[in-house]
């Protein structure tokens, strides 16, 4: 059901198909993943869809290990924690579209409707070198589903706990040169209370008329009510080749949100009203030898309301983006050569002194593999028109010293230029606020042996001038970010299992009152389980567990968020062969734990299941 690219693993260490796929992101060019020398997790359809009930968030800390926070249930703010960096650090791609909020700095993860996803790559590690700022604790894509040959129409619908009531359908088809797909998605959940008194005040805009101009104050944000969450969603792909050697293909994903959240009445709630607009065209060229030549032209918004009592705001972010890329083959592995254009705008009712800002990125990488070695190099070059150039580099080399055994080692830097609410949200952005300069380094070890594979990563992470936002925002020396990462996954005829284990040292390096604290919302242990079983034909069954230690909400570490485990099951069975129904069982032992100060968790929810996909 998932799958992890092993670390340079060889062709002659007999890794199963399952656990060999072809990855992109790790080199922003198709690549077996028995070529890589990147730690590269990818999650399949299969696993997608048994996450009933759960945030995009939780799929991924369940499948491929990775830290989370999240405040509430669907729809809430969650936050990703890669290789231990903050949320800020961690670049989300939907079909290779950069996608996030410009004024938070940070991808938005509750929008994205699970239904519309094919597959997700994790990569871990930095890749500035490759995608420039953000990628400083590594890069997460999501690959929406595609058109396929023929004619394959699909429905679902799922049923479950608080109120949760969801519907998707599609079509995908193709003959020759033309494929398509379109689908629809629709979700209503009545919530949870997402808050509990714990939860600290928030600030809210005000105005006082006839002063156009917010004002901002403290205010207690809970409310014991239910919060819930309501959306709708579009996506669609369309691939054609006018001849031979070319390729034009079209992709969009639209999906709006409307969440409540605890205000701190019990008079209403906020109404967040989420819109997201996900939009590419792509020209490609396929030469003789190998190469290819790629033109990607687009765009990417992120429009945010929030209503309440007192008024409402808007955060409107627009980001447009061109790609040149073109792919040589050459003794030496792959060489990629790229051209990118982005520019941001932000269209708000907070008085930003700047409102937009282009980046003009130039890179360059070379990607191979011979025998028992495998290699990766990669420089770039940003131009910010509000922070000058940035130049970033990685180095990775995999050798294979016996036959299943691989040791690996990478270096890279980063950068990450703050974002438009660092820069100028009244009363604690700060305009003088640089980029953070970041280094890391890597080694790990793996083996391969049968149809099980073990991976080892030791990874270091070091940030100069860290942005934080306490009291004000402010660049800090220096925080340091050390860890342990222990992958065992495998199959043995009808099992199937995973173990990601991370240790995690993430502290504050700056002298002063602050000095040697955690960082916040990273627990230091954290294991994720998963086992799966199919029993015959038509039964399938899972287990999966997440074990995290405990953790600090904030940057003194004064308030600590204790520990937690969560059990969840899930089950499918094959009831004719068009027909399918999943149970799954979230939070079995009712666990009441928080992974943000004041914002509840689910208890024990059950959902259901039933999807109708002829087999033609």
């Amino acid at each position: 059901m998932w799958a992890a690219a092993p670390a340079a693993a060889s062709p002659e260490a007999a890794t199963p198909a399952a656990l060999s796929p072809v990855v992109v992101t790790a080199t922003r060019t198709p690549v077996p993943s028995d070529q890589l020398v990147a730690q590269v997790v990818v999650i399949e359809r299969e696993t997608i869809e048994q996450a009933q009930g759960q945030t995009l968030a939780a799929l991924l800390q369940q499948a491929a290990g990775v830290q989370i926070s999240s405040n509430g249930g669907l729809g809430k703010a969650s936050t990703v924690f890669l290789r231990g960096t903050e949320g800020r650090h961690v670049l989300l791609l939907i079909d290779g579209v950069r996608y996030g909020s410009a004024t938070l700095g940070a991808p938005n993860w509750d929008n994205l409707p699970l239904a519309a996803i094919e597959r997700i790559e994790v990569l871990k590690g930095p890749a500035a070198a490759l995608y420039g700022s953000d990628a400083v604790g590594g890069v997460v894509q999501i690959f929406t589903r595609r058109g396929l040959e023929g004619f394959h129409p699909h429905a679902g619908l799922t049923l479950g706990a608080h109120g949760h009531r969801a519907a998707q359908a599609g079509v995908a088809g193709g003959q020759g040169r033309w494929q398509y797909r379109i689908g629809v998605s629709t979700l209503r959940e009545d919530g949870f209370s997402a808050t509990n008194p714990a939860v600290p005040p928030g600030w809210v805009a005000y105005t006082v008329p006839p002063d156009p101009v917010p004002r901002w104050r403290t205010r207690d944000r809970h409310n014991p009510d239910a919060d819930g969450f309501e959306q709708d969603a579009l996506n669609g792909s369309l691939r054609f080749e006018p001849s031979p050697g070319w390729l034009l293909t079209a992709h969009g994903l639209i999906s709006s949100g409307n969440s409540a959240f605890d205000d701190g009445t019990q008079v209403q709630d906020v109404r967040g009203l989420t819109s997201t607009r996900v939009l590419g065209l792509g020209l490609e060229r396929a030469w003789d030898g190998g190469a290819r030549t790629s033109l990607r032209l687009n765009r990417a918004d992120d429009l945010t309301r929030n209503f309440d009592f007192e008024g409402n705001t808007r955060f409107d972010t627009e980001r447009r983006q061109w790609t040149l890329q073109h792919d040589q083959p050459s003794p030496i592995g792959t060489l990629t050569l790229g051209l990118e254009h982005s520019r941001e705008e932000v269209d708000s009712s907070t008085a930003y002194t700047v409102r937009e800002r282009s980046i003009e990125g130039v890179f360059v990488a070379l990607q191979g593999s011979a025998g028992r070695h495998a290699w990766q190099a990669s420089a770039r070059r940003d131009d910010n028109s509000q922070f000058g150039s940035a130049n970033t580099g990685a180095l990775a080399y995999a050798f294979e010293f016996a036959p299943g055994w691989r040791v690996r080692a990478a270096h890279g830097t980063s950068f990450k230029a703050p974002s438009f609410n660092q820069l100028y949200w009244p009363q604690w952005g700060n305009p003088t606020t640089q980029p953070e300069r970041g280094r890391s380094s890597e080694v790990g070890l793996s083996h391969t042996f049968g149809r099980q594979s073990l991976q080892l990563t030791r990874f270091e992470q070091r940030i100069r001038g860290f942005i934080t936002t306490a009291p004000t925002v402010t660049n800090v020396p220096q925080v340091q970010i050390d860890g342990w990462n222990l992958v065992w996954q495998g199959s043995e005829g009808d099992w199937r299992w995973r173990a990601d284990l991370e240790l995690l040292e993430a502290r504050n390096r700056t002298p002063g009152p602050n000095f040697d604290r955690r960082l916040a919302r990273r627990a230091e242990q954290q294991l994720a389980l998963s086992l799966e079983r199919a029993w015959s034909d038509a039964w399938w069954f899972g287990a999966h567990a997440v074990l995290a230690g405990d953790r600090f909400d904030d940057a003194a570490n004064t308030r600590r968020l204790p520990g937690y485990g969560r059990l969840d099951l899930s089950a499918e069975h094959q009831l004719s062969s068009d027909w399918r129904l999943q149970l799954r069982l979230n939070n079995v032992g009712d666990k009441r734990y928080e992974t943000a100060l004041g914002f509840n968790q689910s208890g024990r929810a059950l959902f259901a299941s039933l999807t109708w996909q002829p087999q033609r």
